[in-house]
């Protein structure tokens, strides 16, 4: 079969204000087609993934999915006025006047078209990924603080919000689809933004969301156990993080973490320049921490001294990555340490709430994963004196990687004075089904330290109550989120304003 590749770039040589009514031959650049049907000179005003939004002069992308497959709505999306399609097959019969792309992987040339219609706004950009288990919203949102701070325009993409400079947009995925994601990336361009910070999730790489994509750099923060109800095993979960470090070019760096053990896995075979970062081995960007409190830590970083009001070691791997990566964008080792010095924790990650008259603190954080949470319990009981009780609020989302239940629990009893297993997003899952496969890790020693209360906001209550002078109660597992997904539903709940009632605490 022939094999077409479209290189013709004539679109870029004259500065297009809108991006409506582009060539279709234009944005195909890059794009491998195995054949085609149909006239690929007819113009093209929007493209679309989903048939139901398609509307007249518009490409239709069909893409096989994990819950359905665009291919089955072709004849939707022209009917709605699709005038070109990108796919994997082509259908038994063909409508007039609408040209078919044979391709082999819809998704892939999708993002390359996305790219092209957008007039590449990733080549205009320094355009920096985030990539790991733990830490990468954290470490995406300090940069975008950084570079703020440093007076630059900045662009954020990560699970909590998008920002195009100082206006934000609401997050609906970590990494957003092609489209999405490129109309973002050209938001940005639009509004002077000379860099943008974004959260490279396991599903963009395998899903090829942030394909034609040109990045400046990339950082990796650790790996652990998630997302394996999507990819499978652990070695394929690896294997989609590399896929990023895989793509970068020669021109970009990647910034890795060498305290983890895979941080030199993502090093191999990458074309980009290779930095590291760690607290324990020899590294190009190493710290020492002199000493911590839950106000703030006091670390040493490259022979001085800092204060930051980040809590922990965890966070400490997320100021080096922000260190480093600073460093090789070309700021100047002092200013650099000035502003990291300024820098505030992202919402929902180890934010503090205290009681004065009771002396309890109550901190919400994101953590979700069985690493993160030993992360976190691990902070906190490397902070408490032996007469303070930790105190675990913690659940699991529904429709993720079940095996990680049992571990989540395991890891509360044992680092927890006490613990209550509650509903996080059950999503389409019954809430008590998904505890008793969470209380099934915990060991018999700690189980009478461990309750059960399936309402999210009278476990909170509950923890608050049990809490006594010097207390330290963590609510882990939603963090920034402000909503609870019930049958596929999201109703308001927000743990930080839950706690806050509870603990009679007004600012």
């Amino acid at each position: 079969m022939l094999t077409w590749l479209y290189n013709e770039r004539q679109f870029l040589l004259k500065p297009i204000k809108t991006r409506g009514l582009q060539l279709l031959k234009d944005i195909l650049y890059g794009v491998s087609l195995k054949d085609v049907k149909g006239d690929t000179s007819i113009p093209i005003e929007d493209i679309f993934l989903d048939s139901r939004d398609c509307k007249p002069q518009c490409l239709f992308a069909a893409i096989r999915g994990e819950h359905s497959d665009g291919h089955q709505y072709l004849e939707k999306a022209v009917e709605q006025g699709a005038v070109a399609a990108l796919v994997e097959e082509f259908p038994v019969e063909f409508s007039s006047g609408v040209t078919y792309l044979l391709v082999d992987n819809s998704q892939l040339a999708l993002g390359l078209v996305s790219s092209n219609f957008y007039q590449n706004p990733s080549e205009k950009l320094k355009l920096i990924g985030v990539t790991g288990t733990n830490g990468k919203t954290t470490i995406a949102t300090l940069l975008y603080q950084f570079f703020t701070l440093s007076g630059y325009q900045v662009g954020l993409v990560s699970t909590i919000r998008y920002l195009v400079g100082d206006r934000a947009i609401e997050a609906t995925h970590t990494t957003p689809d092609a489209i999405k994601l490129n109309a973002l990336l050209a938001q940005m361009v639009d509004s002077g933004c000379e860099y943008c910070f974004m959260e490279v999730s396991s599903h963009a790489v395998v899903q090829n969301r942030i394909a034609g994509l040109k990045f400046a750099g990339g950082i990796f923060t650790n790996l652990s156990h998630d997302h394996l109800d999507y990819h499978g095993t652990f070695k394929e979960y690896i294997a989609a993080k590399k896929g990023f470090f895989d793509q970068l070019p020669i021109s970009a760096f990647a910034l890795v973490n060498v305290d983890d053990r895979n941080g030199r896995v993502m090093l191999q075979n990458c074309k980009a320049k290779h930095h590291t970062y760690a607290l324990r081995r020899i590294a190009d960007y190493k710290a020492r921490v002199v000493e911590s409190g839950f106000t703030g830590t006091q670390l040493e970083l490259e022979q001085e001294e800092l204060y930051s009001l980040l809590v922990g070691d965890f966070n400490v791997y997320n100021l080096l990555a922000v260190y480093g990566t600073a460093r090789l964008l070309g700021v100047e080792k002092m200013e650099a340490l000035r502003v990291l010095s300024c820098l505030k924790a992202a919402d929902g990650r180890f934010d503090c709430v205290q009681n004065l008259e009771r002396n309890v603190v109550a901190i919400i954080d994101y953590a979700h994963t069985p690493d993160a949470l030993e992360n976190v319990l691990g902070t906190i009981n490397s902070l408490r004196t032996k007469n303070e009780q930790v105190i675990t609020v913690v659940g699991c989302g529904g429709d993720r990687d079940r095996s990680k239940r049992p571990k989540m629990a395991k890891i509360a009893s044992q680092m927890s004075d006490k613990v209550i297993l509650t509903s996080d997003n059950p999503r389409t899952e019954d809430p008590q089904g998904i505890i008793d496969e969470m209380r099934a890790g915990v060991p018999s020693e700690s189980s009478m330290n461990v309750v059960v209360i399936v309402n999210r906001a009278e476990a909170i209550n509950t923890a608050c109550m049990l809490a006594g002078k010097g207390d330290i109660i963590l609510i882990a597992g939603k963090g920034h989120e402000t909503y609870q997904e019930i049958e596929g539903v999201k109703h308001p709940f927000d743990d930080k304003k839950v706690v806050k009632k509870a603990l009679n605490i007004n600012n």
